[in-house]
C-alpha cells in the first residue's frame, strides 16, 4: 500500500496508521491491564481451587470471540467493531444494541480504570487523579492515534516487566507449593462459570482492534493477525501469573487478597518488589483507560454516522484525524463519573455487557459465506453458547443490570423508530 493510501482518507474518514505491531501492541495494552490485578481474587473466590479452569473456560470463548472478530473485522474494516458487523449482518437493530452495550458498559469500565489508578498512585486523593488521568489521556487520544500506539509500547512495556518480576519472585521463593495448583471439591460447576465470567473481562481488550479498523493499514491481513498475537501472548502471560499467585498464595489466600499480586510478592520475601508492583498496576490502568476511550469513541463515531447518537458527534478533526467530539464527550462523561463515584463494581456489569456484545459478533460471523472467509462454523456457534453461558453465570446483580440497561436501550431504538416513522 502506497503512502498517498495510508494518508487521509475520503472526507470525513480516519487515517490507515496501524500496522500488525501497531494493532498487536494496541490489543496488549487493552487486555493485560487492570484486569490481571484486580480480577484474579473475585474469581478465586467464585472458582476457589477450579481458578485455572476457569482461566481455561474465558480463554476458549475469547479465542471463540477474537477469531469471528477477526473474519468480520477484515470483511468490514471500519470504525465500530461489532456494530458494524450486527447491522450489515444481522440488521439495524442488533448492531445498534451491540454498540449501545458496548459503549454504555466500557464508559463505567473507564472510569473504573481511572479510579484504579487513583486508588494505587494516591489512596487519598483518588478521585483527583482519576480525573487528572482521564484529561491527559483524553488529550493524548485527541492529538492522533498514533501518538496513542506510542505511548501504549511504553505501557505495555512497563507491564509486561513488572508482571515477569512477580513470576521470577514467585517461582524462585521457598514458598511456593505446587500442590496448591490441586483441584479440590470447593471448585463447583457455578464457580468455575462465574469466575470465567469475571476473568473475560480481562481478555476483552482484543476488540480495540477492531473497532480500530478504519485506522488499519491492510486490514484483511493486519487486523487477524493483530488480534490473533495479541490473545495468544495475553493467554501466556495470564497463565503464567495465575499459576505463579496460585503457587503462593493457594486459592484460599488468592479469594482473601484485595491486591493479589502485592500479596503474592510479600509473601514471597521480596518486599522491595511491592512499590513496583503498586506502581505497574497503576501503569496497567492506564493503559486500560487510554484503549478504552480509543475504542468507545470510535464506536461513538459510528453510531452517530447512522443518527443512533447525535450526528455532531461524527465529525473528524481535519489536522489529527480522529473522531474529536466523540472524544471530547467521552472524556467528559468518564471525567465526571471518576469525580462523583465509585463504579469499580462495574467489572461484572462492564462483562455483561461485552458478552452480549461478542453474542452478536458470533451470531454476525455464522452468516459470512465461504467466499467471505467464514471460520468453522463451530467457532461462532461455541463462541455465541459461550458468551450467553458466562453473561447469566455472573453476580445476579450484574445479570439485572446488564438486562436493565440493554433493554433500556432495545426501548430507546424502538422510540426512536417510531416517532421516524411518523414524520411526514
Amino acid at each position: 500500500m502506497t503512502d498517498s493510501a495510508t494518508a487521509a482518507g475520503p472526507s470525513g474518514q480516519l487515517r490507515r496508521h496501524l500496522g500488525v505491531t501497531d494493532a498487536v501492541l494496541i490489543g496488549l495494552g487493552s487486555m493485560i491491564g487492570a484486569g490481571i490485578f484486580a480480577a484474579l481474587a473475585p474469581a478465586a473466590r467464585a472458582a476457589g481451587s477450579g481458578l485455572l479452569i476457569g482461566l481455561a473456560l474465558a480463554a476458549v470463548v475469547a479465542y471463540c470471540n477474537a477469531t469471528s472478530s477477526a473474519r468480520l473485522a477484515a470483511r468490514y474494516p471500519a470504525s465500530g467493531g461489532t456494530y458494524v458487523y450486527g447491522r450489515e449482518r444481522l440488521g439495524a437493530f442488533w448492531g445498534y444494541l451491540a454498540g449501545w452495550g458496548f459503549v454504555v458498559g466500557k464508559t463505567a469500565s473507564c472510569a473504573a480504570m481511572a479510579l484504579t489508578v487513583g486508588s494505587y498512585l494516591w489512596p487519598g486523593q483518588a478521585h483527583a487523579v482519576a480525573v487528572a488521568a482521564v484529561v491527559a489521556l483524553t488529550a493524548v487520544n485527541y492529538a492522533g492515534v498514533q501518538k496513542s500506539a506510542l505511548l501504549t509500547r511504553v505501557i505495555v512495556a512497563v507491564v509486561l516487566a513488572v508482571l515477569t518480576a512477580v513470576v521470577i519472585a514467585a517461582f524462585t521463593s521457598s514458598s511456593t507449593r505446587a500442590a496448591r495448583l490441586d483441584v479440590g471439591s470447593d471448585a463447583t460447576a457455578g464457580g468455575v462459570l462465574q469466575a470465567a465470567g469475571l476473568l473475560f473481562f480481562a481478555f476483552a481488550g482484543y476488540a480495540r482492534i477492531a473497532t480500530l479498523g478504519e485506522e488499519v493499514r491492510d486490514p484483511q491481513r493486519t487486523i487477524p493477525r493483530g488480534i490473533s498475537i495479541a490473545l495468544g501472548l495475553t493467554l501466556v502471560v495470564y497463565a503464567l501469573v495465575a499459576v505463579a499467585v496460585l503457587t503462593v498464595l493457594g486459592p484460599t489466600g488468592l479469594a482473601e487478597a484485595t491486591a493479589p499480586l502485592t500479596d503474592t510478592v510479600r509473601a514471597a520475601g521480596a518486599d522491595w518488589l511491592v512499590p513496583v508492583v503498586r506502581v505497574g498496576a497503576a501503569v496497567a490502568a492506564l493503559g486500560s483507560l487510554l484503549a478504552l476511550i480509543l475504542g468507545v469513541s470510535r464506536t461513538t463515531l459510528a453510531m452517530a454516522r447512522d443518527r443512533h447518537l447525535p450526528h455532531a458527534l461524527a465529525a473528524v478533526h481535519p489536522k489529527f484525524q480522529v473522531p474529536h467530539r466523540a472524544e471530547l464527550l467521552v472524556g467528559s462523561v468518564v471525567a465526571v463519573l471518576a469525580a462523583t463515584t465509585d463504579v469499580r463494581g462495574a467489572i461484572g456489569f462492564s462483562s455483561f455487557g461485552v458478552l452480549a456484545y461478542y453474542a452478536i459478533a458470533n451470531a454476525s460471523a455464522f452468516t459470512l459465506t465461504p467466499a467471505e472467509r467464514r471460520p468453522p462454523r463451530v467457532i461462532p456457534v461455541l463462541g455465541l453458547t459461550g458468551c450467553l453461558v458466562l453473561a447469566f453465570a455472573l453476580p445476579l446483580t450484574s445479570v439485572v443490570a446488564g438486562t436493565a440497561v440493554l433493554t433500556l436501550g432495545a426501548a430507546a431504538y424502538g422510540v426512536r423508530r417510531a416517532l421516524a416513522t411518523r414524520r411526514p
